[in-house]
């Protein structure tokens, strides 16, 4: 199993890209499976969970041909099997997204629950709840959701008023790709507003849907007959920015991201301006500087636009070497903590409350042995590790690979001594 090696102390200098965001890409690779004629999509990130979205939707017949790391024409007219196996999705959570173009499109579907990172239980039952307003039969048998619209008028979904309880990013992108090819208008209230919902919408509404109101909590989408295959571009990676952002405030060097976008980043913006970073933008760039000892920042998780969760533990590990103390408040995962003990390792001072934790900087931290525990705690662990006096081995980083795109070597490329052990 791979680790990574890590020497801190030096300030990160120069530039790096941006990849596709995983977040956009997983939905709309699986939205392939609603058009009649190949999807192209380009900047799509090399990652663990982009494969094995591939390796499901081939297993379902899609003809899935890449043209170098990161463009790929999906085809998925001739499809041979409904049914996405527990071996395929055990590893991934989103995997969960094939429910709805499957039944949408042919009426019927097999889909094992999924599994995925363990920061706290995200329930299907929206989606599910979702369907059966559309009028899908829907049944839970022996770990699969087997779902069908065989007794609906024309085999096909039915559109609905459908209220989530819950913001919920894969359910709103599930229903909202069902709805697509639905019969009639399905409006969906209390959806999420994220910036990888509005791309795939977008990408959908290149595909020929009609869909309104995305961006906002209400979108409403009236159902058409079919859909085509289109070229879209992926959305760059909001949160992959992040990370670079608070690794070059916390090094206290000067990176500039490209292929970045600010007004996808306010809310990490303003964090690290009030933590006395320097940060300055144009239309597609962002660079950070450094500035001195950083000041400690309170941080509340919450539904965009506020703070997003997966930005939590990178400026929890700011906090761990920042000036003063700061309030870490999650309010989306009831499991989101699990990095607190492995940096605590590294000899930072922070206590939990419930689902809160106080962060009080130290003067440095020390490096040692830890290990990653989920995607962002990986890489908190990462940029804990960069500004730790000596060398940090972290282990079990197969999470970093489901969510950063050649990590170790865009870090190499800005000065830090990092190396991938095997």
């Amino acid at each position: 199993m791979d680790k990574l090696v890590i020497e801190g102390g030096v300030p990160l200098q120069g530039e790096v890209t941006v990849s596709g965001a995983k977040n956009a890409a997983l939905p709309i690779i699986c939205a392939a499976l609603l058009a009649e004629t190949p999807l192209r999509l380009t900047s799509v990130p090399a990652l663990r969970d982009v494969g094995t979205t591939y390796h499901l939707l081939e297993h379902m017949g899609v003809q899935v041909s890449k043209e170098g790391q990161n463009a790929v024409t999906l085809d998925a007219s001739q499809i041979t099997s409904h049914e996405a196996p527990y071996e395929m999705v055990k590893t991934m959570r989103a995997s969960i997204l094939v429910l709805g173009p499957l039944l949408a499109r042919f009426g019927h579907a097999r889909v094992s629950l999924p599994g995925g990172c363990a920061i706290g239980s995200r329930p299907v039952d929206l989606h599910i709840k979702g369907l059966k307003a559309m009028g899908a039969e829907i049944h839970i048998e022996h770990g699969y959701i087997e779902a069908s619209t065989a007794h609906l008028p024309n085999k096909r979904l039915q559109g609905a008023r459908i209220f989530m309880d819950l913001v919920t990013v894969t359910g709103t992108e599930n229903l909202m790709m069902a709805a697509a090819l639905a019969e009639g208008t399905t409006v969906l209230e209390n959806a999420a507003r994220e910036p990888e919902v509005v791309d795939m919408a977008e990408c959908l509404i290149k595909m020929g849907a009609r869909i309104e109101g995305v961006g906002t909590d209400v979108i409403t989408v009236h159902g058409v007959e079919r859909l085509k295959g289109t070229e879209h571009a992926i959305i760059c990676d909001r949160i992959e920015a992040g990370t670079y952002m608070v690794a070059a405030a916390m090094s206290g060097g000067k990176v500039k991201l490209r292929n970045a976008r600010a007004d996808l980043l306010d809310a990490v913006i303003e964090k690290l301006r009030e933590a006395g970073a320097h940060v300055e933008h144009d239309s597609d760039s962002i660079t950070v500087t450094g500035n001195g000892r950083l000041k400690s920042v309170n941080i509340r998780t919450a539904p965009h636009p506020a703070f997003p969760t997966d930005m939590q533990a990178q400026f929890m590990a700011l906090n761990t070497v920042a000036d003063g103390a700061g309030h870490v408040v999650e309010t989306i995962f009831e499991n989101r903590f699990m990095h607190v003990q492995e940096m605590q390792r590294l000899g930072a001072d922070i206590h939990v409350e419930g689902n809160t934790a106080i962060v009080r900087g130290v003067d440095h931290l020390d490096g040692a042995t830890v290990m990653a525990t989920d995607l962002r705690a990986s890489a908190s662990l990462v940029l804990a590790a960069l500004v730790a006096r000596g060398e940090t081995t972290i282990e079990r980083i197969y999470h970093l690979d489901r969510g950063y795109e050649k990590l170790e070597e865009k870090l190499t490329a800005l000065g830090a001594k990092v190396r991938r052990v095997h």
